[in-house]
């Protein structure tokens, strides 16, 4: 099997030769290839080729897209500040929504029209040109409180759920429209899957997850569907808290930070949701000898199985030692999900 043909089968509930291997990285790429990352993240050839290069270098399954939570808030006209070796950063304090009055003179751009929205399509329809039917190609966008947190500012957005919950809404319907646009011209241009990024929403606790949040990831999740796509959720930190909710929005993988219990995710998400991750990107990962992964790695698969997809709690981290990598690659090679072929 290649890893499109892993991947697609492995989200089919098929058999599979061995587990997946699709770890998110992002400056670690960058740095494979000797590419400064603002160009990385400015430039879709650079990207796309930091991506291939890693990917076969390390035995990935797939290719990703995904390099800044900045880019649909970018093309909002967010003031965003970007530097030359380090991934951009939204400026919160000049929020583009510091004004909340001024959601309603936003207009819901293009994706094709955006600079930085159409680089990421840009480097889908070239992923799709080089490496389609023989990578999983991934695309990426923002979940709605990691949009609204960009939009608005962390802090404020959450004492807007106390002082203005209907602006909270209104903001996630923009957010929910905008987003299932990005991710429908991602599909068209050549992805596979999108990422839902949702970072933030581990901040703010499983009553404002459930009331606020759940309803809009869900429904940005059905629509990916419908366009024919798969769905990656990906909230970064501890959320063992909102396991159950996050069950219910629909996601074919769930990732998960290394402060969940995986054991704890397969009991309470169920036998049928494929888990991704989710070995500590620093502490194992970056710091670890071959042995330590290869044993945390053998835990998470020893609660996961058998929908489990090799993969670190978040982002590779940059200076990760290559051989550590290729501890993870020698994991999943080394292990068959019941029912795979011989």
């Amino acid at each position: 099997m290649n890893g499109y043909e892993r991947m697609k089968a492995m989200l089919a509930g098929e058999p599979v030769d061995r587990l997946p291997f699709t770890p998110i990285t992002m400056m670690f790429a960058a740095d494979q290839v000797g590419i400064p990352y603002g160009e990385y993240v400015t430039d879709y050839r650079k990207l796309v080729h930091a991506q291939l290069y890693t990917a076969e270098k390390f035995g990935f399954d797939s290719v990703m897209a995904i390099s800044d939570p900045a880019r649909e808030a970018a093309d909002l006209g967010a003031a965003v500040r970007f530097f030359p070796n380090q991934p951009p950063a939204i400026d919160e304090q000049n929020a583009l929504l510091a004004d909340k009055a001024t959601l309603a003179r936003l207009k819901v751009p293009d994706p094709w029209a955006g600079k930085r929205m159409r680089d990421r399509l840009e480097a889908i329809r070239l992923f799709r040109e080089k490496v389609g039917g023989h990578l999983y190609i991934e695309g990426w966008v923002e979940g709605p409180m990691a949009e609204a947190a960009d939009l608005r500012g962390i802090n404020t957005i959450m004492l807007d759920f106390y002082d203005d919950p209907q602006f909270v809404r209104d903001l996630f319907e923009f957010i929910l429209e905008m987003e299932t646009g990005f991710a429908k011209a991602q599909l068209e241009a050549g992805a596979d899957l999108i990422g839902i990024g949702d970072s933030a929403a581990s901040l703010i606790g499983p009553r404002f997850y459930r009331e606020f949040v759940v309803p809009y990831e869900k429904r940005l999740i059905e629509a990916i569907h419908q366009a024919g796509g798969k769905v990656r959720l990906h909230i970064c930190g501890n959320t063992t808290p909102i396991l159950a909710d996050m069950a219910e929005v629909g996601a074919d993988i769930v990732d998960l930070d290394f402060p969940v219990s995986m054991s704890e995710a397969r009991r309470v998400m169920g036998p049928e949701q494929i888990l991704a991750g989710n070995i500590d990107p620093v502490r194992v990962l970056r710091n670890g000898s071959r042995e330590l992964i290869l044993r945390e790695l053998e835990a998470c698969y020893q609660a996961a199985a058998p929908r489990y997809i090799v993969a670190a709690g978040c982002e590779v981290p940059r200076d990760t030692p290559e051989e550590n990598l290729f501890a993870m690659l020698e994991f999943a090679k080394s292990h068959s999900p019941a029912g795979a072929p011989t």
